[in-house]
């Protein structure tokens, strides 16, 4: 009988996009691209056949929740919602008792919240594969869909050039910059200097870009830092928990993607793309947008209505790939899948 152990995915969890190599990452993206293909063309594909998976949410999530909870369902496992009124994670009961006894119930665990301790916790006490749906200072899932979305339109990634402007070291940022290191994809950070990744985020990436070919460039110049990108990638300039709107949108004001932006790159139309992992300020068709433009004046924040728009934007496709990339995730490393080496 196969033993699904020797399997480089089976039983594994999924905590930081630098504990891959660049071949499992490509394995997991095309995997994505597989399943898409399946679930277009109507062929089931119940991977997880029987199997229960918690997803433990301490953040609120629009496109994380919704992605795991369709992929676990197409995969055939049954997804059990817990949110932060119902998991007592570090408050009533340790994170390792709770892992234990979700460990013992589940067949795998999502976790998407504050800290990556917790998530690593979750991991080393659950005995069954976690699965990080974001924390302060990584986003993989993110990272699968991004990179599949970005394999689906140039066939490629080696040598591509993304650029990322906005706030150059909260975690979507930091996961860019790490992952395209380890894939090859060339990455440029657009960011005033008081937002630049740190020192240690630098220097992890730097590490796989010499083993990749990975060009890596942090400026606060856009002329320089946008010149020669296929991929423009924002962000919103406040993240989930901070509250200081008046001194991010003086500061990053000049980081707005918008058509002059994207003209600095240089980059022939039909190899240029915009990317966001949303929700974006592209309106005010929000509260949020409402109460920005009535304290600032502006109308639009880390992106354009043109730019958002545009033929160049991909973000409803990248959004739905979050679905695509987990469920490829999920069933790699909880579907008894046959993936001896890669």
């Amino acid at each position: 009988m196969t033993d699904f152990k020797n399997s480089v995915f089976q039983g594994r969890s999924v905590l930081a996009e630098k504990d891959f190599t660049a071949a499992e990452l490509e394995y997991l993206i095309d995997f994505g691209l597989h399943l898409k293909a399946l679930k277009k063309a109507g062929i089931p594909h119940h991977y997880l056949e029987g199997k229960n998976v918690a997803l433990l949410f301490e953040k609120t999530s629009t496109r994380t929740r919704s992605a795991f909870t369709t992929a676990a369902i197409d995969l055939g496992a049954h997804p059990e919602f817990l949110g932060a009124n119902d998991i007592q994670l570090g408050k009533k009961e340790s994170v390792e008792d709770t892992a234990k006894v979700l460990g013992s119930m589940f067949d795998g665990i999502e976790f998407r919240g504050f800290s990556q301790k917790v998530v690593e916790q979750l991991a080393e006490f659950g005995g069954v594969p976690v699965w990080n749906g974001l924390t302060d200072e990584w986003h993989p899932t993110q990272m699968l869909a991004d990179f599949m979305t970005v394999k689906e339109n140039f066939g490629h990634l080696k040598g591509l050039t993304l650029t990322f402007m906005g706030d150059g070291r909260n975690n979507v940022a930091n996961s860019l910059l790490v992952t395209g290191a380890i894939l090859g994809v060339n990455i440029h950070i657009v960011a005033p200097k008081e937002l630049h990744p740190t020192k240690e985020i630098q220097d992890l990436a730097n590490g796989f870009a010499a083993k990749s070919g990975a060009q890596l460039f942090i400026t606060d110049d856009l002329d320089e830092g946008m010149k020669g990108s296929n991929i423009v990638y924002t962000d919103v300039w406040v993240s989930m928990g901070e509250s200081n709107w008046e001194e991010r949108v003086k500061l990053l004001q000049p980081y707005q993607v918008n058509m002059a932006a994207l003209k600095k790159t240089g980059t022939p139309d039909d190899q240029l793309i915009f990317m966001h992992c949303l929700p974006a300020f592209h309106d005010t068709d929000t509260e949020y947008g409402k109460e920005i433009q009535e304290k600032y004046g502006i109308t639009e924040m880390e992106v354009t209505d043109e730019v958002f728009r545009s033929s160049y934007a991909r973000q409803f496709e990248e959004a739905e790939n979050r679905m695509h990339s987990i469920k490829a995730m999920m069933a790699a490393t909880l579907g008894n899948l046959f993936i001896p080496r890669v």
